[in-house]
């Protein structure tokens, strides 16, 4: 194997796929890259952690043939520490080193056969459906953090995505918060399905749509066991997590006994600021909505206490209907939920302090938050 290419879009493609790089792994092999370069194709590049398989094109000129898996770090870092210039990769026949060299630096780097890399999964048959990156990135975005991180309950660490009625609805729940995102689709399905996509791949994918301007090519096999992304020049395939995803719609409150609107900047400010004495108080934010009295205009108010340390209160103006309410929350997930939001005014609904608070944009009806309540003193 023998190919050239510039150094920069060399690094841009192992910082691509080194996140499908495999941490931990079994098979030693799989924390290694492989490095393919045909004639017809250029070079390419692909990584996987067996659950997510990343591969990228990269622009090159290719003398030779061949293909081999280097470790992955290593590569990365030699690749990062040199000029920007034109980089040759070489792999001598009958051979396992890779021989680079970029301006005046060279490197040696030994690989391990090509042939024992994991197969890189492909994804032709099933359904097929195309969404604009913009739009895919704002649903990605207001749902994936409410994702469960440990894998005590396996499903709850996905996303429910359903594709029914010419839409597509995202679900994202760890046991303490919702939250659900609705969007249309330009180009409906032709039966409906439900999937539940680690949210892992999905943040993945998120980062990778910053650049992208096409619309984003989804497959999912018939089997309904992987989905490919396709992006420009980069390609994902991720496992789906097998199992029932909760009917998340039992748990979102159909009414409530006080509504409170309140400026987005102002409520994201006053939690961050109640979130560093929450720090050291179990997390704990207490919410106090009163509504307008005589001679008193209606108000949120905001605080937090540590033990030793002290406390803080942050008074807030809010438009609020029904009774007064206090209700407390995780200072983390009242933060993330508030910094995905892009209106200028969001609502927070709630039937009392043992009741789950709903978390609503004014002005955007496709996105619900729902956040149980931590359950305190006052």
């Amino acid at each position: 194997m023998k190919v050239s290419c510039i150094k920069d879009n060399l690094s841009k493609g192992l910082a691509i796929v080194g996140r499908a790089v495999a941490t931990r792994s079994t098979m030693p092999i799989t924390q290694n890259i492989l490095i393919t370069a045909k004639k017809s194709s250029g070079l390419k590049l692909a990584a996987t952690n067996l659950e997510i398989t990343m591969t990228c094109d990269v622009g090159a000129e290719v003398e030779e043939e061949g293909s081999i898996t280097v470790p992955a770090r290593l590569l990365t870092e030699f690749v990062n520490s040199l000029p920007s210039d034109t980089i040759t990769i070489n792999l001598p026949a009958d051979s396992r080193t890779v021989e680079l060299k970029c301006a005046r630096y060279k490197a040696r780097i030994n690989g391990m056969d090509a042939k024992d890399f994991p197969k890189i999964p492909t994804v032709s048959d099933g359904l097929n459906i195309k969404i604009a990156p913009d739009a895919l990135r704002e649903a990605i975005g207001k749902v994936v953090f409410a994702a469960a991180t440990e894998d005590s309950r396996p499903v709850l660490t996905g996303v429910q995505a359903e594709f029914a009625n010419g839409g597509l609805t995202l679900a994202a729940a760890d046991g303490f918060r919702l939250a659900v995102y609705k969007m249309a689709l330009s180009e409906p399905l032709s039966e409906d399905m439900s999937l539940i996509i680690p949210s892992k791949s999905l943040g993945e994918i998120n980062r990778l749509l910053t650049d992208q301007e096409e619309a984003v090519d989804i497959t999912v096999n018939a089997n309904r066991s992987q989905v490919l992304f396709n992006l420009k020049g980069v390609q994902m395939v991720s496992q789906l997590i097998q199992g029932a995803f909760p009917n998340y719609n039992q748990l979102i409150p159909q009414s409530s006994n006080t509504k409170a609107v309140i400026g987005l900047g102002e409520f994201l400010r006053a939690t961050k600021s109640a979130s560093i004495f929450a720090r050291d108080g179990s997390g704990i934010v207490r919410l106090q909505i009163v509504p307008a009295a005589e001679g008193e205009a209606a108000k949120i108010m905001i605080s937090a206490q540590a033990e030793e340390l002290g406390d803080n209160v942050s008074e807030l103006d809010a438009e609020v209907d029904g009774e007064e309410a206090k209700i407390a929350f995780n200072s983390k997930y009242l933060g993330e939920v508030l910094g995905v939001i892009t209106q200028d005014k969001v609502t927070l609904e709630t039937t009392g302090s043992s009741s789950p608070g709903v978390l609503k944009p004014i002005g955007d009806d496709n996105y619900i938050h729902i956040v149980m309540p931590m359950f305190v003193q006052w």
